[in-house]
């Protein structure tokens, strides 16, 4: 089983069938399979995405200075951090939010010596405001994150079971891999994550997991080890 963990979620998944906003119920049951885990001695970082309130780049292809967009992305990844957070605190998990840009008191500032005190006193440490600078998404953000508080793995939960050859959701022929590299998804062209991401993780041999975060009980089993998704590494 894992010690310490980088769990990766994204904005839309959030929002659930309303396909924007916070869907309520998958918010509690995320936060339920995040305190299952915290009980069994996982420390777990998390960085969300902000696809379900705004999204940078779709805004700048609607007119939007890119700059701007993006800083609003990141302001909707504080929100999705806030609510996790305020959910994790109904199951009686404590939590805290770090920003990326100075914000208190609505989070702290990120520092790495910072996350990792509270991660050993048992904390869930929400890591909001993407890397801080446009141009980068939240994959990379969670990238850099997983790699700064020395994490044995990165989770990505999504609403697919793992990396196919095509996208299973179009394509009925699409192939699951149980395991694949980094070189493989590149030369593949294959959309695990952003180019910035999958080159921060591989230079820094940091394993993904792609899983399916949104059936119950599956954070449980890759913690503990199943075979339920996929894994990339070197």
């Amino acid at each position: 089983m894992y010690k310490r963990i980088l769990l990766k979620l994204s904005g839309e998944s959030l929002a659930g069938k309303a396909k924007q906003g916070i869907d309520t119920e998958r918010l509690e049951k995320y936060a339920e399979q995040i305190k299952a885990i915290c009980d069994l001695g996982v420390e777990v970082g998390i960085v969300i995405g902000g696809g379900n309130i705004f999204r940078g780049l779709s805004g700048s292809k609607k007119g939007f200075d890119r700059v701007k967009g993006d800083q609003m992305g990141m302001l909707a990844t504080v929100i999705n951090s806030l609510a996790l957070c305020s959910a994790l605190q109904q199951e009686g998990q404590d939590c805290q939010v770090l920003t990326s840009i100075r914000m208190e008191p609505v989070g702290e500032l990120f520092q790495k010596d910072k996350a990792l005190r509270y991660l050993k006193e048992g904390k869930v440490v929400i890591m909001a405001g993407g890397t801080g600078n446009p141009y980068f998404t939240t994959d990379t953000a969670s990238a850099l994150r997983a790699i700064e508080i020395e994490a044995d793995i990165m989770f990505k939960g999504t609403r697919v079971d793992g990396v196919y050859t095509a996208d299973p959701e179009k394509d009925p022929q699409a192939q699951k891999f149980t395991e694949i590299t980094y070189d493989e998804v590149y030369n593949r062209n294959l959309k695990v994550m952003d180019l910035t991401a999958t080159a921060l993780c591989k230079e820094n041999n940091m394993p993904i997991y792609v899983f399916d975060m949104d059936t119950e009980g599956n954070l449980e089993k890759v913690i503990k080890g199943e075979k339920i998704g996929t894994r990339v590494s070197n």
